[in-house]
């Protein structure tokens, strides 16, 4: 028998939006959307008891391997002083091999190519794949993506400042508001610091594709000189102001209006904040579920993992990020990525960066290939893993920085 009733489900938004209004007159709005997500997870909470629900969310967090894979781990340091956290996962012996433009053609006996050099003369750097994750998220969203290419190409993956195990950004605790170009210098100093030599493939998720746009802004010539190849998952190169989360247009036009207040005022009571984000687990869960995926059969497992990934990122972090991406607009940075191999990739249900906005990079990058996947939502990479994988791979095929059989 179910120990929770309808009561129950309306005492939860109940919480919740009282949790807003505490934030100010506006947080009512928020109140508002909290008590319609409600409903949307009102079966599950009326067939479903409140202590099985967590003992299934414990289970989950115990039985999924996801986000368990690491590396060698290392630090950059941003030229605030913030320190950014990496990991590198290196080629293995006899794996793929690792240049750009490479044969890519194996040995009867299944080996890669033997290297030939002279005495005394230094190897070309290894291509490397660096992997930039999205907003609340960190680097382990790519788990499946890690898994595949293990061994085969030297990956780095790094976290986000104030994400994962980055270090809180530095010029953000003294008040300075962070943007996407803080982002692009970032990813700069990554790159210093894990891969300073050889070809690059940048590969970036939503705000980590953002990234990506910054760095080419801010550094053009190192992308003429040093990326192979690019591939961009459901991101935007600008106007997401517009974007209207799958809300009705006045309805989406009153939470613009006080959203960034609102997120303001919670993060300077991050602590009773964090508090109600616990006491409506269920409520949030629905929320992410419905922002995160496109179809209804996802793996609970996979679901319970980003809802960790997520939930993990603070709540006055998620109000510091939150303007920069009204105020995003990379447009002008594509060129820098023509002539090169181009992946762009969304999820047709995609609620956060519509797949629209991923059709508005290729118009700018018309050579590029443009893979829209059907059924999927914002995390794309998660929910439909060997579709990303695979058109990732073949784009790591193309320029010959893993050999065709590896795929």
């Amino acid at each position: 028998m179910s120990d929770t009733s309808a009561e129950d489900v309306m005492a939860t938004a109940a919480v919740a939006a009282a949790g807003w209004r505490r934030a100010g007159v506006a947080g009512a709005a928020i109140g508002v959307i909290a008590a319609g997500a409600a409903a949307g997870v009102a079966v599950e909470r009326l067939t479903v008891g409140r202590g099985m629900r967590k003992k299934a969310r414990l289970a989950l967090d115990a039985s999924g391997p996801y986000g368990s894979l690491r590396g060698q781990p290392g630090r950059a340091v941003a030229d605030d002083g913030t320190e950014l956290y990496y990991e590198v996962d290196e080629t293995e012996p006899d794996g793929g091999s690792g240049r750009a433009g490479g044969s890519g053609t194996g040995s009867p006996a299944g080996r890669g190519p033997r290297r030939r050099r002279l005495f005394g003369s230094k190897d070309p750097a290894p291509l490397t794949v660096v992997f930039s994750h999205g907003y609340c998220l960190g680097q382990d969203s790519w788990h499946f993506q890690r898994a595949a290419l293990r061994g085969l190409v030297r990956t780095v993956h790094w976290d986000q400042r104030s994400h994962g195990r980055s270090e809180r950004g530095r010029a953000q605790a003294e008040g300075v508001p962070v943007g996407i170009d803080q982002l692009g210098r970032d990813l700069k100093a990554v790159l210093d610091a894990a891969a300073p030599e050889g070809p690059l493939v940048l590969v970036g998720h939503s705000m980590g594709g953002m990234t990506m746009m910054a760095l080419a802004d801010r550094y053009p010539e190192l992308v003429r000189d040093r990326v192979a190849a690019v591939a961009f998952v459901g991101t935007s190169s600008g106007k997401l102001g517009e974007v209207n989360f799958g809300l009705p247009v006045a309805g989406v036009n009153a939470v613009r209006r006080v959203l960034p207040g609102v997120l303001k005022a919670l993060g300077s009571q991050a602590e009773l904040v964090e508090r109600g984000r616990r006491a409506t687990a269920d409520l949030f869960a629905g929320l992410i579920k419905r922002y995160s995926f496109g179809s209804r059969d996802v793996d609970p497992a996979v679901a319970r993992f980003a809802e960790r990934l997520i939930e993990s990122t603070p709540i006055d972090v998620v109000a510091e990020f939150y303007p920069a991406f009204t105020e995003h607009d990379k447009s002008g940075a594509l060129p820098a990525f023509r002539g090169l191999p181009v992946l762009i990739l969304a999820g047709d249900k995609d609620l956060v960066t519509p797949s629209s906005h991923s059709e508005a990079i290729a118009d700018e990058l018309p050579e590029a290939e443009l893979v829209i996947v059907p059924d999927a939502g914002h995390l794309v990479m998660l929910e439909h893993p060997e579709t990303v994988t695979d058109r990732l791979a073949d784009l790591l095929v193309r320029i010959g920085a893993v050999p065709a059989g590896a795929r």
